[in-house]
């Protein structure tokens, strides 16, 4: 009994992690083990009664918490962009874009992947959308099985960490911090995530060309015309500089440059849009299509999170925002059907469920485990690490890097996530900093066998069987199971390589506290120091200051001669002993 009374602590967290090992639903391994242990430790007399009376309020907090509206707004925005084509539009039109070199087809899908994932911020969509569009085209054109599964999971998983990404709505949660700054600190992260990618593509189409050959010139439908958008690009950049410099004072400072190229964007639109309608000679097929399939989902990305990263929006916000600009996107395209919506509400109610059941059932785990001081006791294991915030870092990503092959990103985000931010915070550590590092790491969950989610969502889409092309007719071997899982081998190296980076160059999210003015203390103390009062000081000074008449001025302190006050009418001054 002195046993269990001593180590009830790590007792319940151990416990929690068989529950979950088992395969019992997270939501209700964690209640059920909050509310057992509850009752052993009021038993025990380490816990009151009255406790559980405090479990309605918490599970009310996960209700109200309006933060967390963000998570189906913009859950539905993505399905709807999703499932109204913009994917398949995307990947067609890119494809013909990098289609003339070498491993084109996949750098189409890593472009594509990090659009869809700063559009739809769901893992699932992007790589069910992606493995059935892109795929059989891979497939088709020769390319490597291992590498078209591997880029097509990986750039998928973008969705993790690029904003508008529901983990990180999650992990700012979690961490007591603002999604606005998560997101604005994930940014960069992302995008150099996404460079890395695409480097190792590059990299293949060097050492092994074969594994990813060139499309066809029959296949590339559009024809050329790569100069058009060039042209196209740099005067659309130029007028973005150029609207910058004009909307300097006229509007809300840090907003010049999303606002610029917001409206750059909408130029080049209309300029494509009249070039398709008037069949005007400004632009090539090719760029005209580029641009009209590319710029509404741009334009969207900029209007939503360039809202929350200059303050106009909350992410709440600017996720309704983004639900209503995908509709009328869909409406534009004319493919919003009551079926679509009826098919995007359903899939945005489960998620949402998922999500808020797993914060229920935490809460009521929490309840217990803090009560215990179970916190306390995390909280001392890894402030006592070696290495100061060096080793706590490597211990803990370790340990969410391990724990991943087992658990789901939200579990991660709502059970481990909370015991590491306090420990994190006493050493010093940014907890943006840390949550973008987790973030990253987390994302290694998707794409590790033997339980990646990303991989089985590409598995259920991926051809079991031999089966006869529709365009060549030729016969196609099916993906094997292997073959995806060793296609992710390279990518999860390359994540954890971009945990590194993140640690070694914190410099990429510090990028969301801005421009800060940094005080000198030396000079501070200086200018005090250099500081004259007026009077008091010697020369320089005013002159010195008459007392009210009345009262006496104390010596060295009377009016200058000529300038005593005067009299009251009807009063006589008084007389100075």
């Amino acid at each position: 009994m002195e046993f269990l009374t001593a180590y009830i602590a790590p007792i319940i967290f151990i416990a929690m992690v068989l529950f979950l090992l088992f395969g019992y639903p997270v939501a209700f391994a964690l209640a059920a083990n909050g509310v057992f242990f509850g009752l052993v430790g009021i038993e025990l007399g380490l816990l009151q009664p009255s406790l559980f009376g405090a479990m309605p309020e918490r599970i009310f907090g996960v209700m109200a918490n309006d933060t967390l509206l963000a998570i189906p707004f913009f859950t539905l925005m993505g399905l709807i962009l999703e499932r109204s084509g913009m994917a398949e539009d995307l990947l067609d039109t890119i494809g013909q874009l990098f289609g003339p070199v070498r491993g084109g087809l996949a750098f189409a899908v890593i472009f594509v992947g990090a659009l869809l994932a700063a559009t739809t911020g769901v893992v699932a969509a992007s790589v069910i959308s992606m493995g059935l569009i892109s795929l059989p085209i891979m497939l088709r054109y020769g390319y490597d099985r291992r590498v078209a599964s591997g880029v097509i999971a990986a750039s998928g998983t973008l969705a993790q960490i690029i904003p508008p990404s529901l983990v990180l709505i999650v992990m700012a949660d979690q961490l007591g911090r603002s999604v606005g700054d998560m997101y604005e600190g994930a940014f960069i992260p992302g995008i150099v995530l996404a460079c890395l990618y695409a480097g190792y593509i590059f990299l293949v189409s060097v050492v092994r060309p074969n594994f990813v050959p060139a499309l066809p010139i029959e296949a590339r439908t559009l024809g050329g015309g790569v100069m058009s958008l060039v042209v196209m690009v740099v005067g659309a950049a130029g007028l973005a500089w150029f609207l910058e410099k004009r909307f300097v004072g006229h509007v809300q400072p840090g907003s010049e440059m999303i606002l610029a190229a917001f409206a750059s964007m909408i130029i080049a639109y209309v300029i494509a849009l009249l070039n398709k309608t008037m069949k005007l000679p400004l632009l090539s097929r090719l760029a005209q299509e580029v641009v009209m399939v590319l710029m509404p989902p741009l334009g969207l990305i900029f209007l939503v999170l360039g809202t929350i990263f200059i303050g106009l929006a909350t992410p709440t916000e600017g996720g309704a925002m983004g639900a209503a600009g995908a509709m009328i996107i869909a409406i534009a395209k004319r493919r919003l059907t009551l079926d679509l919506v009826r098919q995007a509400l359903d899939s945005t109610s489960k998620l949402s469920a998922f999500v808020v059941f797993i914060l229920v059932g935490a809460r009521v785990f929490s309840l217990t485990f803090y009560g215990v001081n179970g916190h306390l006791w995390v909280e001392e294991l890894l402030v006592s690490l070696p290495g100061g915030q060096v080793g706590f870092l490597i211990f803990t990503n370790v340990m969410v890097f391990l724990l991943a092959f087992f658990l789901d990103f939200f579990e991660l985000a709502f059970i481990v996530v909370p015991l590491l931010g306090p420990p994190a915070e006493k050493l010093g550590i940014d907890l943006i900093w840390f949550g973008v590092i987790l973030g990253v790491n987390m994302q290694t969950s998707f794409m590790h066998p033997p339980f990646g989610f990303a991989l089985f969502y590409l598995r259920s889409v991926a051809p079991k069987l031999p089966y006869f092309d529709k365009i060549t007719g030729k016969e196609t071997q099916p993906v094997t199971t292997g073959q995806i899982y060793w296609g992710a081998v390279p990518f999860v190296i390359i994540q954890c390589i971009m945990v590194a980076l993140v640690i070694i160059f914190p410099q990429m999210v510090m990028v969301y506290k801005g421009q800060q003015t940094v005080i000198d203390p030396s000079k501070v103390e200086q200018q005090l120091k250099n500081l004259t009062i007026p009077g008091l000081d010697g020369p320089g000074g005013l002159p010195g200051l008459g007392a009210p008449p009345g009262l006496g001025a104390p010596p060295g302190l009377g009016a200058p001669p000529g300038l005593e006050p005067p009299a009251l009418p009807g009063l006589a001054p008084p007389k100075v002993p």
